[in-house]
């Protein structure tokens, strides 16, 4: 006879979302992403970077609409990646421009010559 009593089989529950309650995910993905994207630019690698923050934020905005959490986060994400992807696209057209513009000057290899070459050629535009 068992004195122990009887044993009952453990009871499993379905996972809840990650994401602790009250917080948006992708808000604050776009966000983090966003402001990276924002302080990378100069160096090209914003704009790509900005892409991926403003689809995120734009992700974080309809959950957002849709839970009541996390749109501040979501629309400082977009902004930010939509400013990320301005400057970036501004240096990149600024440096094709420069590029352009001193093509002649490519042949000297002599960082003095260069520059006397480079500031001819954008004296003259």
């Amino acid at each position: 006879m068992n004195t122990r009593g009887t044993r009952t089989a453990p009871t499993w529950t379905a996972a809840a979302d990650p994401s602790p309650p009250g917080r948006n995910s992708l808000a604050v993905a776009a966000m983090v992403l966003g402001l990276v994207a924002l302080a990378t630019s100069v160096a090209f690698v914003g704009g790509p970077l900005g892409v991926v923050g403003l689809v995120l934020a734009v992700l974080g905005l309809r959950t957002a609409r849709r839970t009541g959490v996390g749109r501040g986060q979501a629309v400082t994400g977009a902004v930010s990646s939509a400013l990320a992807i301005a400057v970036s696209v501004l240096v990149v057209v600024s440096a094709v421009w420069f590029a352009h513009k001193t093509q002649n000057c490519y042949h000297l290899h002599r960082i003095g010559q260069w520059e006397q070459c480079a500031q001819r050629q954008l004296d003259r535009a």
